[in-house]
């Protein structure tokens, strides 16, 4: 459902607005959390219900789910670092090893 919330944000402009909500809240990603976030980023709600529960959607949100698919993405988070894949909450170190490889490699 968060997904759906999110792409229907994207239809009206505001993905990363709801991106942010959710993020920040993650324990509260009920249909009624996610009506309220789309109420405090301004989103049309007769529009945003209508584009979550119409399943007008859902090719959108399945050709998502098939690309994940495609890269070996399982689940969130995950990270492409010049196209190396990093799963799951790391800490900051690991990210700053495999940014500092990637630099090595073109001479950063």
């Amino acid at each position: 459902m968060a997904h759906l919330a999110s792409i229907a944000a994207q239809q009206q402009g505001k993905f990363w607005e709801m991106h942010d909500r959710i993020f920040a809240n993650q324990q509260k990603m009920k249909w009624d959390d996610l009506k309220r976030y789309a109420r405090e980023i301004g989103l049309d709600m007769a529009r945003f219900e209508a584009d979550v529960t119409s399943g007008r959607l859902q090719p959108v949100l399945d050709a998502d789910l098939n690309e994940m698919k495609q890269i070996g993405v399982t689940g969130t988070p995950g990270f492409f670092i010049n196209g190396r894949f990093l799963s799951g909450a790391k800490p900051v170190e690991e990210f700053a090893k495999i940014i500092d490889e990637e630099l090595a490699k073109v001479g950063g």
